[in-house]
């Protein structure tokens, strides 16, 4: 029996042998392709070839190539584990012509792989064509021996391949497998037989649809073809299912010791499903996607958390699906060398998500279940959508989950109400943004084309025309004819400036978007032609660049520190300071911190010119390590800031330091966690460095106020010296930034131990005092006993006293106990503006009269309106109506008669 490996390699040596360039697998994290969540297909890294925007220095090729299918068009999650054949991960063996060999060539060297190099089975073997294409039709029976009644048409939505609604097109020709006992029959393909399946389909790309629908012959015709590598293996291995091949054997072996249980019954389809989650798990984080609350993060963590569920149905309620990692890096590592590498990485990171969700499955199942329990009583089988809302927002379920779990008992979902409340809640999470920026978010339509242009800024001001405006709750929305202020994006904050009507009158602008700015006031009149000087805040704008620009060079830094699985998963940027989140797993140690300061510092020494430059999507993508975010939409033409080509590359639309000298010192104020497996970097620059030490100083100074004299005066000096050789300090001065931010440090080093010492002394002086205090108190309590009173032969003992805890009066009441022979005692304090109270009674009470000092305590409480309560011989409370103490201790002896 063959292995897997051998398999695999068969497949590039024969078509190697064909003339074929072997090229390595495309990452399985699009990096290059925005509008793909993961690399679904071989052709994905091929894609602009057949767009006729790019070309290799080869025109046939072969690979095997990652593969992830979870969302979307190809979306297989539901079949995953419970058939034998479907899979989140795979590998997609192919083979392919660009403008090379056609049809013929591809037919008959499938034809010589599959049945002379494998020698598979021929009358097992059939093969579909596109009902139109009889060209293929004929080469099947020309140029193979296959039994002709094995050749069957089908429509397009079997056999005529597509990119998109436009494009390249094509007919495609299918390869099926019968693994029917009996042998099957002409109406089994295609029409979901599982024991019918297709093994290899070969697409033959030979038209261009254009917009209207059109089909038009391309000037060169290319082969893209896909073989299904588990399922090659599972024919060639002669295995009921593919994970019974060597493929996954060796971690359902992995399961089998892990989890104690046998891979038979309702543990088959647990097994198979986690067996299969791992693999997409390993193989995207170790091309550098994370799980993470949007776009393809969400999509791992659904898997990962999918994968969760299913383990409760083994009894793993500890996390165990990293566990698995090592067994698939050493079964797989040799052929995909990224998850060797990041083997640590990828094991952290599924633990970490593991952990967290753990602390929510059970809660979540529970919720579950007695929802069902609702259900069952009312007689319905729709699972309620606010549940399942409730399951998503407060136990992180995602909804395909709870779906697959009601499905599980014959259960519907009712996705309806599910998205009205996530739709709620985006609304409601929008207008809390507003709100905490302060900002609200104006539509102003307008017809004219204005020329937004931020990047050609004058620093003086640009003349302009008012050509339409707007008033709007106290505000003006003003169109000009060149709008030179930057509009929100990519986290970059908008510009804010002035608009100049004549030398007396001006508007301050508070925000922008491309077609309109916002003033802070109302125009008097109708301005609408008027020429005006539209000057934006050149500073502010400056120190919004420089933090914009340490960012780019940040994010490079923090890849080459933490490891390629850095990516922006927000910012934001204004002329304070910059913030980055990333994902990560672990806290930054501070060598990390100080070697991502030294390289973006280093850099900023260099001086190196910070260009910008506009060009086509397509020619973006060509630019080796260039950076995109996935999810961000991207037009036709791209914006790329470099810093280095060998450095720092990006799509980025903000605006930049002309160099790097001009950023001045980069600092981390700040580094914390945010959610789980995501970090937050707050970092200053330039001006930001001068604001953060001043800032620093003003604090060392008003701790240092709040120490004794003796303590304080050196700091005051030290910080007045500190200030005398700050005063106008340069931010461009890196060199004496540093020498003062490391002085400043260890002068706050050296405050806070005197702080820390100083109080100690006071912690321990206030102790020795309330000690006093106590003891003084303590010396009237011979006096209370010779006053008390007798009621029905129980002795009550009451007093107030002036003490400034509750801790105080219960060791008065303590030393009361130790001298009260027989009886009860209370004793009471006003502290801030309530009543706190002790009560105590004696042994022989407790013994003999079954006296409670928590129920005596309660009971007085409750005329204070407070509560309490404690044992037998102590008990403390407290009341907010101190007005009522008298009537309180009036009640005493009969409170304490009805227990008697």
């Amino acid at each position: 029996m063959k292995k897997s490996t051998e398999i695999r390699q068969d497949f590039l040596d024969f078509f190697e042998a064909k003339e074929h360039r072997i090229v390595p697998s495309a990452s399985v994290v699009p990096y290059d392709d925005p509008t793909l969540l993961f690399t679904n297909a071989g052709m994905n890294q091929f894609k602009d070839v057949f767009l006729g925007t790019g070309k290799r220095d080869y025109n046939r090729c072969a690979d095997t190539q990652k593969c992830i299918r979870v969302s979307g068009k190809h979306n297989d999650l539901e079949e995953v584990g419970h058939d034998g054949y479907h899979h989140t991960f795979f590998e997609m063996l192919g083979n392919w012509s660009f403008g090379d060999y056609y049809k013929k060539d591809a037919i008959a060297w499938a034809w010589e792989l599959l049945t002379k190099v494998w020698g598979l089975d021929k009358n097992r073997l059939w093969v579909t064509v596109f009902r139109d294409d009889s060209e293929a039709l004929e080469l099947w029976k020309s140029e193979t021996d296959i039994e002709h009644s094995h050749i069957l048409k089908f429509d397009e939505k079997d056999n005529f391949w597509e990119m998109g609604d436009t494009g390249p097109c094509g007919p495609c020709s299918e390869i099926h497998y019968d693994f029917t006992p009996n042998g099957c029959k002409a109406s089994d393909v295609n029409s979901g037989n599982p024991d019918v399946m297709e093994i290899w389909n070969l697409v033959f790309i030979q038209y261009n649809r254009d917009k209207d629908g059109i089909l038009h012959d391309l000037p060169a015709k290319h082969v893209d073809t896909g073989m299904g590598f588990e399922r090659m293996v599972r024919v060639l291995q002669n295995k009921s299912s593919n994970y019974m091949t060597d493929v996954f054997l060796p971690l359902v072996n992995e399961l089998i010791s892990i989890t104690c249980k046998e891979y038979s019954g309702k543990h088959e389809a647990s097994m198979n499903v986690i067996a299969d989650h791992v693999r997409t798990l390993t193989f995207a984080i170790g091309d550098g996607a994370i799980p993470s609350n949007e776009g393809r993060g969400y999509v791992l963590r659904r898997v990962l958390r999918r994968a969760a569920r299913y383990g409760r149905n083994l009894d793993m309620r500890n996390p165990f699906i990293y566990r698995l990692v090592d067994t698939l890096v050493d079964t797989m590592g040799h052929v995909f060398p990224e998850i060797v590498e990041k083997r640590e990485l990828i094991k952290d990171i599924i633990k970490g998500e593991e952990e967290s969700f753990n602390l929510t499955l059970d809660k979540g199942l529970k919720l579950f279940d007695e929802e069902i329990a609702k259900m069952k009583t009312a007689g319905s089988k729709v699972f309620s959508g606010e549940a399942a809302f409730k399951l998503h927002d407060t136990y992180g379920f995602p909804i395909d989950l709870t779906q697959l779990m009601a499905r599980e008992i014959g259960y519907d979902v009712d996705e309806s109400k599910f998205s009205e409340l996530m739709n709620v809640q985006k609304e409601m999470a929008r207008s809390a943004r507003d709100e905490t920026s302060g900002k609200k978010e104006f539509e102003f339509k307008t017809e004219v084309k204005v020329d937004y242009d931020p990047y050609d800024v004058d620093e003086s001001g640009e003349e302009v025309t008012i050509v339409d405006t707007r008033n709007v709750d106290g505000k003006s929305l003003i169109v000009l004819s060149k709008n030179p202020f930057y509009s929100a994006s990519g986290g970059q904050v908008s510009d804010t400036g002035e608009i100049y009507i004549s030398e007396n009158e001006s508007l301050r602008i508070e925000d922008s978007t491309k077609k309109f700015v916002v003033a802070e006031s109302q125009f008097n009149d109708n301005p609408k032609g008027t020429k005006v000087k539209a000057k934006i805040d050149f500073p502010r704008r400056q120190s919004i660049q420089r933090n914009h620009s340490a960012t780019h060079l940040m994010h490079e830094a923090l890849q080459r520190v933490l490891g390629s699985h850095v990516k922006q998963m927000g910012s934001y940027l204004d002329d304070k300071l910059l913030r980055f989140d990333f994902p990560h797993f672990h806290k930054l140690k501070p060598q990390e911190i100080t070697d991502i300061e030294d390289i973006v510092n280093n850099n900023v020494k260099e001086k190196i010119p910070v260009k910008a430059e506009e060009m086509s999507m397509e020619s973006a993508k060509k630019i080796p390590n260039v950076k995109m975010f996935f999810g961000e939409k991207y037009g036709d033409v791209v914006r790329v800031v470099t810093i280095d080509p060998k450095f720092s590359v990006e799509l980025c639309g903000g605006t930049h330091v002309n160099d790097t000298s001009d950023i001045g010192l980069f600092k981390i104020i700040k580094e914390e966690s945010i959610s789980s497996g995501t970090r937050r970097i707050l970092a200053r620059t330039g001006q930001g460095i001068i604001d953060y030490i001043n800032e620093r100083v003003s604090e060392i100074e008003k701790l240092s106020s709040e120490l004794p004299e003796k303590y304080s005066n050196n700091f005051r000096l030290a910080m007045d010296n500190f200030r005398k050789d700050f005063k106008g300090a340069d931010f461009r001065d890196a060199e004496l930034l540093k020498t003062l931010i490391k002085y400043h440090d260890s002068t706050v080093n050296s405050l806070m131990d005197v702080r820390e010492k100083f109080l100690e002394e006071k912690k321990q002086a206030e102790k020795e005092l309330a000690k006093q205090k106590v003891q003084s108190a303590a010396g009237s309590i011979d006096e209370m006993l010779s006053i008390a009173k007798d009621y029905n032969g129980i002795n009550i003992v009451t007093g107030k006293f002036d003490m400034d805890n509750a801790d105080e009066l219960k060791e008065i009441a303590d030393k009361l106990r130790e001298k009260l022979k027989s009886g009860v005692g209370l004793l009471y304090s006003f502290i801030d503006n309530k009543v706190s109270l002790v009560a105590v009674v004696s042994d022989d009470l407790i013994r003999e009269k079954k006296l409670s000092a928590g129920k005596i305590a309660g009971d007085f409480a409750k005329i204070l309106r407070g509560g309490g309560g404690g044992k037998p011989h102590l008990a403390t409370a407290g009341g907010k109506d101190v007005s009522k103490i008298d009537e309180a201790i009036a009640a005493l002896p009969g409170i304490i008669q009805k227990y008697v």
